[in-house]
């Protein structure tokens, strides 16, 4: 994890106040995003959690402009960069952000590379975009230089190669290469670690921290790997039916969740020190055309009680940067306990 002041007075790098996101489908519309505001600062780096579906890469595309109309539109919300509202930026202003101050890296570097043009090209050509007074041989010696820096063998040779005679782990070391050329001042990573075997995630990982420490850049790590979160995060953000549930430092959100759904997703996870079956969150997630009233997690939480399905909770302030949106944060001991018996929701 990055070392960084707490409490600091400094604004955020950036700021989201209350998106919201639709997607227009056959069977009616989904609510992909409802009602999220989070802050990201300098330098720091901040996990997204949550299952599939519950809104982390939509609230990431958004960022940078990338929810097509139609199907998707974005219904309400300000999404702040140092202040500027990128929702209002123009078209050309939005391509100056993109891959200069904001870079992502896609899940899937195999569909986000273009599979006719070399991996050293699209390199170079991302560099030039943003630097239209470098040269073709300056940009290709900064490529070679950027491909050995993230641990690309033989960078000279593959530069002149396409993505498909790269492997996985070797097209995601391009992707980031790519994604840090232009030092940004916030990375997105989205699942950079999916369908990568064990080693090469773990070297893809330790790529992200040598990356986000030269670079400073603040970052943002979409997940669902919670290893991956323990591994790199300074604070984690956890996601359910497109809503945020809690919000924690790292440490605190690992030794004390706060909402009966980040208990599940910690008791589902495989440990050392601990015997037994793994405990599973009973049910499947909502179904975002028509979700539940009140808590959306009330059809799957063994503390769920009248109030849970009929009035929704808003994330509120537990102190010491902590926020929860659960009736009952303060007796989440007792969630536990249920889960850890394996009951079910109530």
């Amino acid at each position: 994890m990055t070392e960084r002041s707490e409490g600091t007075s400094e604004p955020p790098l950036l700021s989201i106040e209350n998106l919201v996101v639709d997607f227009a489908t056959d069977d009616g519309v989904v609510h992909a995003v409802d009602g999220v505001s989070l802050a990201v600062r300098a330098g720091e780096i901040v996990a997204v959690v949550g299952e599939s579906g519950s809104g982390k890469s939509v609230t990431a595309m958004s960022i940078l402009g990338l929810v097509r109309t139609p199907p998707g539109v974005i219904r309400e919300g300000r999404i702040l960069l140092r202040g500027e509202d990128l929702r209002a930026a123009s078209g050309e202003r939005l391509r100056e952000i993109r891959g200069g101050e904001i870079a992502m890296i896609f899940q899937d570097p195999m569909t986000a590379l273009n599979p006719v043009m070399t991996v050293g090209r699209q390199i170079a050509e991302a560099l030039r975009l943003h630097d239209h007074d470098l040269g073709a041989d300056d940009a290709r010696s900064r490529v070679v230089t950027l491909l050995r820096k993230v641990g690309v063998p033989e960078a000279e040779r593959r530069y002149g190669q396409y993505p498909h005679e790269f492997s996985g782990g070797m097209r995601q070391r391009a992707m980031i290469a790519m994604a840090i050329a232009n030092d940004p001042d916030l990375l997105i990573a989205d699942e950079p670690t999916t369908a990568l075997d064990v080693t090469i995630q773990a070297q893809v990982l330790e790529l992200l921290r040598t990356a986000q420490r030269d670079t400073g850049a603040a970052t943002i790590l979409i997940t669902h790997d919670l290893g991956v979160v323990a591994e790199l995060a300074d604070r984690v953000i956890v996601m359910y039916a497109g809503r945020i549930v809690e919000e924690a430092d790292v440490r605190s959100l690992f030794a004390r969740p706060r909402h009966p759904y980040t208990a599940g997703l910690l008791s589902s996870v495989p440990r050392a020190d601990l015997d037994g079956d793994l405990v599973s969150i009973p049910g499947s997630p909502p179904n975002m055309i028509d979700p539940p009233g009140g808590c959306a997690f009330h059809p799957r939480c063994p503390m769920a009680r009248e109030r849970c399905r009929t009035d929704r909770p808003e994330p509120y302030d537990l102190g010491d940067g902590r926020r929860s949106a659960c009736h009952y944060a303060d007796e989440l001991d007792e969630g536990l306990a249920l889960y850890a018996a394996g009951e079910e929701a109530g």
